[in-house]
């Protein structure tokens, strides 16, 4: 697995904010909201593109366990500034930063180890500090439960 830094502008998403534990956003709640997304997508005006875009924020405390504690999900699309925001959706904005990037391939339910690579291994050996949140890039590549998917992740450093 091949991770590497990047600097990406700042950027916007319009799209669902979700409040919930890993388990509760993967047993349905996620599928939920990508599919009622994909339904609106074109009440969502001034997208950059078709790739779905899932943010994770997490609070900055040292006892948060993913698995067990609730935390933001947002899944939506990067839109242009100013966009319009559809009912019941949010918008979020994102300032400039440096990330760790790579791309997972293979079956969505196998994350996993690549998020394990990256927050375990690949910053203990490099020594970055880590902000709030990191998001998925889901563009045509994107086949969940299909061994030939491909999601790139981002994962925010200070």
């Amino acid at each position: 697995m091949e991770a590497k830094v990047v600097t990406l502008p700042a950027f916007q998403v319009v799209g669902y904010k979700i409040e919930a534990t890993v388990a509760a956003f993967e047993s349905g709640l996620g599928k939920i909201h990508h599919e009622q997304l994909l339904k609106r997508k074109e009440e969502i005006q001034h997208r950059k593109n078709d790739n779905v875009i899932l943010m994770q924020i997490y609070p900055m405390d040292a006892d948060f366990n993913p698995k067990e504690d609730v935390f933001t999900h947002l899944i939506g699309y990067e839109v242009a500034v100013d966009s319009f925001v559809p009912l019941d959706m949010i918008l979020h904005s994102v300032k400039e930063s440096q990330y760790v990037t790579c791309t997972h391939k293979g079956l969505e339910s196998e994350l996993d180890p690549t998020y394990d690579y990256l927050y375990g291994q690949w910053i203990g050996e490099k020594g970055y500090e880590l902000k709030d949140y990191n998001f998925e890039i889901w563009d045509e590549r994107y086949q969940p439960e299909h061994p030939d998917n491909e999601i790139d992740l981002f994962v925010a450093l200070q």
